[in-house]
C-alpha cells in the first residue's frame, strides 16, 4: 500500500448494525486496521448542487479493529462533515433494500459522482440495472426452470407444469414473501393473486429444487476474484428458505466444481460492470440470484474458514485506487 486511503461507507444507521455478523462492519475493520480513513453517511443525506454530489452529514469513524463477544462500541463517531463525495478515494454503497424509488434516486446521484471521477461500488448504473431476481435471465444456461410473469393465468400454467414451485416477489430480500406451492395446494390462488396484487406486479417462479435441503449457498466474488468458500445456509425444519434471516444455519464450505464453474463464468463480466461485490446465490449447481446491493456472509466464511473476504475488498481498492 502506497498511502493510506480514505473511504466512504453508505450505511444503515450505525446503531442498527450488528457488528458480529455484519459484512460492511468488517470492511471498515479491515480497512482501519491498514490505517485507511473510515467514513459513514447515510443514503438521505446525498445531495447535488452546481456540479458535485456531496455527502451532507459524513462522519469519520474510529473503528475497533477486534472484535468482542459483546459488541459495544465497535466505533467512535467524529463530528459530520459535508463534503464533497469527489474527496474520498473510493464511495461504497451498501445500504439494504427495498430497492424503492428513494434507492434508485441514490444510484442517480452517484452516477453523476461516478461520472466526475468518483469511485463508486458497486457502480450505481450496474446497481441499478442487475435486478437480484431477474438478473439471472443473463444466464439460462446456469438457472432452474424459471418464469417472470404477471399474469395470473400464466403463473398457475406454471404451477400446474411442475407441479412444485418457488414463488417470490422481485423487489424482497431475506427470504421474505418466498413460497412454495405445489399444484394441489389449496391456498394457491391466494397466495398466487396476494403475491401479484391480483395480476399488478410481476413476480418471478421456479422450479422447486429439492437440495435446497442441503443448503441455499452464497457464492463471493470480490473484484473479479471468486472466494473459494461459500456459505450454505441451511433450512431450519420445516422451512423451505435457507436465508440467516429466516432463522437458516449458515456452514461455510469450499465451493463445488459446479458453483466454481458459474461463478468463474460470471466473475470478469460482473467486474467489468464495476461490480466490485457480488453475491451469487446458488441451489443445487443451479443461479437462483444474483446480489448486488450489499452482499453479505464474509463474517461466517472468515471465522469458519479462515479466508479474510473483507481483506480481499481492501485489497481490490488499494489496487484499484493505485492505479
Amino acid at each position: 500500500m502506497s498511502r493510506p486511503l480514505k473511504l466512504a461507507f453508505i450505511l444503515d444507521p450505525l446503531e442498527g448494525l450488528k457488528a458480529y455478523k455484519d459484512s460492511s462492519i468488517a470492511m471498515m475493520r479491515a480497512a482501519a486496521a491498514r490505517g485507511h480513513e473510515v467514513w459513514a453517511l447515510q443514503r438521505e443525506a446525498l445531495t447535488w448542487r452546481d456540479g458535485a454530489v456531496a455527502g451532507s452529514r459524513c462522519v469519520p469513524l474510529t473503528v475497533s479493529i477486534e472484535s468482542d463477544p459483546i459488541e459495544t462500541g465497535w466505533y467512535r463517531a467524529g463530528e459530520a462533515q459535508a463534503l464533497p463525495l469527489a474527496t474520498f478515494d473510493a464511495v461504497l454503497m451498501r445500504q439494504d433494500p427495498p430497492f424503492d424509488f428513494e434507492y434508485v434516486t441514490a444510484t442517480w446521484l452517484l452516477e453523476r459522482a461516478a461520472q466526475a471521477g468518483v469511485r463508486v461500488f458497486n457502480h450505481p448504473r450496474a446497481v441499478r440495472d442487475h435486478s437480484e431476481k431477474i438478473a439471472i435471465t443473463e444466464f439460462p444456461q446456469f438457472t432452474a426452470t424459471t418464469l417472470v410473469a404477471r399474469d395470473v393465468a400464466d403463473v398457475h400454467a406454471f404451477i400446474d407444469e411442475l407441479g412444485d414451485v418457488i414463488l417470490k416477489p422481485l423487489d424482497g430480500m431475506g427470504g421474505s414473501q418466498i413460497f412454495r406451492v405445489r399444484a394441489d395446494d389449496p391456498n394457491r390462488n391466494v397466495i398466487v393473486e396476494t403475491l401479484t396484487h391480483e395480476g399488478a406486479r410481476t413476480i418471478m417462479a421456479q422450479r422447486y429444487l429439492p437440495a435446497i435441503a442441503e443448503g441455499d449457498k452464497r457464492v463471493l466474488i470480490i473484484g473479479g476474484q471468486v472466494v473459494p468458500y461459500a456459505l450454505a445456509r441451511i433450512p431450519k425444519s420445516g422451512e423451505t428458505r435457507g436465508n440467516l434471516a429466516a432463522g437458516g444455519r449458515g456452514v461455510a464450505m469450499p465451493l463445488t466444481v459446479r458453483e466454481r464453474e458459474i461463478a468463474a463464468y460470471l466473475a470478469p463480466i460482473l467486474w467489468a460492470r464495476g461490480l466490485l461485490i457480488v453475491g451469487l446465490d446458488v441451489i443445487g449447481g443451479h443461479l437462483t440470484e444474483i446480489n448486488v446491493t450489499s452482499p453479505t456472509c464474509m463474517v461466517e466464511i472468515a471465522s469458519q474458514q479462515g479466508f479474510d473476504v473483507a481483506g480481499l475488498v481492501i485489497d481490490t481498492l488499494e489496487q484499484v485506487c493505485a492505479a
